[in-house]
């Protein structure tokens, strides 16, 4: 087995329990064609290709790919891209294999160190949505980020990041990762979450403007919701509005649900430019 290089923050995942986790989160068909970012020495990647129809992987390491295409090369329902995945154009690059598209889910443990980036390339952002999305994305990501994904309000995780992804997916928490189950271990405990990319019944009628609005709103934890928004709106017209969807005026941005963000970006005047 390679060394694991720190400069890819890479961490072999070597638990068969955690690998089973992941795959049943899956929800695999046949006919499921997979986009696998990292996919390091390949102990996923064996895994799911039998079960799907095709698959996709994504590694940056030179080293790693040589590798990847020795044990795996001949394999008729295996496509290795060489590349940074926050780069690369796949459908681009894999438009000579149309047998591998269009990917309909994404299988991966990803590198943490740019796990926000990754998101936003498979999610896209509020104002513009990944299309077309991925029918669902399960991914091994470090622990206190997937609690921040799914947290509910009132929650000392629950911020920015918990809305703007709920507003783009269902986000389900499948189970914790201890750090043992990696070689080397890293310093922090993993967990697998599932996102099933959706189109809410109710959007912003305006989405880069509730994306500013959580974005400002969020911005310091400690004021009140007023306060952080004084630079976009009126307080009297903010008192207003919260008024409107039941609130109290010295409410926190970390007590709005998500329906509440979307009805008060809905709601308020233009703040944009």
């Amino acid at each position: 087995m390679p060394q694991p290089r720190k400069r890819f923050a890479q961490h072999w995942l070597r638990s068969e329990q955690a690998l089973e986790q992941i795959i049943t989160a899956a929800q695999l068909k046949e006919s499921d064609r997979i986009l696998e970012i990292g996919p390091g020495t390949g102990i996923l990647t064996r895994r799911l290709l039998p079960i799907v129809q095709s698959l996709i992987a994504v590694e940056l390491d030179r080293d790693l790919c040589k590798g990847l295409v020795k044990s795996l090369g001949n394999i008729d329902n295996f496509l290795l891209l060489q590349g940074d995945i926050l780069k690369l154009d796949i459908e681009t690059q894999a438009q000579d294999f149309p047998k591998f598209l269009p990917l309909n889910k994404v299988v991966a443990n990803i590198p943490y160190n740019i796990t926000s980036p990754i998101l936003e390339k498979l999610l896209g952002t509020i104002s513009h949505p990944q299309i077309p999305a991925y029918e669902l994305i399960v991914l091994l990501v470090q622990k206190e980020v997937a609690q921040r994904i799914i947290a509910a309000p009132a929650n000392k995780d629950y911020g920015a990041l918990s809305v703007r992804m709920q507003y783009l997916a269902q986000c389900n928490y499948i189970c914790d990762v201890p750090s043992k189950a990696f070689s080397p271990p890293p310093k922090v405990d993993s967990a697998v979450i599932a996102l099933r990319p959706r189109i809410l019944k109710n959007p912003a009628l305006n989405p880069k403007q509730l994306e500013t609005l959580i974005k400002v709103g969020f911005s310091s934890r400690r004021k009140m919701l007023r306060n952080n928004l004084k630079s976009l709106i009126d307080g009297d017209h903010l008192i207003d509005l919260l008024t409107q969807l039941n609130l109290n005026s010295q409410v926190r941005a970390e007590e709005l649900e998500l329906e509440q963000w979307i009805e008060l970006s809905n709601k308020c005047k233009s703040i944009l430019p």
